[in-house]
């Protein structure tokens, strides 16, 4: 099992940052990727962002060039840097990882809620 817990969340105004961290703990071998995912009300989750053991990165169209995901992997850690953010990025931001072990096994934190309002 792998425990992943974010913190970092919060109400923000438009045009503000925030940086979000996820912590991985437990069975954290073989971690293939990290990455964020979020959800609005009334809205599926969605990817924000994905990087793997490798450095690879992905970015939803909506978060190029504001949002910046990286990873420690010494700590286990996951980081996702928002800047300027608007108030469509109103949701709960969940933290993923992706372990392969002969199968594929998704986990997922408890979420954090960004608010972006004036």
């Amino acid at each position: 099992q792998v425990q992943l817990v974010e913190s970092g969340g919060g109400l923000v105004q438009p045009g503000g940052s925030l940086r979000l961290s996820c912590a991985a703990s437990g069975s954290i071998f073989n971690i293939d990727s990290m990455g964020w995912y979020r959800q609005a009300p009334g809205k599926q989750r969605e990817l924000v962002a994905t990087i793997t053991s490798g450095g690879r990165i992905s970015y939803a169209d909506s978060a190029k060039g504001r949002f910046t995901i990286s990873r420690d992997n010494a700590k286990n850690t996951v980081y996702l840097q928002m800047n300027s953010l608007k108030p469509e990025d109103t949701a709960v931001y969940y933290c993923n990882a992706v372990q392969r072990i002969m199968l594929r096994t998704d986990y997922w934190g408890q979420g954090t809620q960004v608010t972006v309002s004036s």
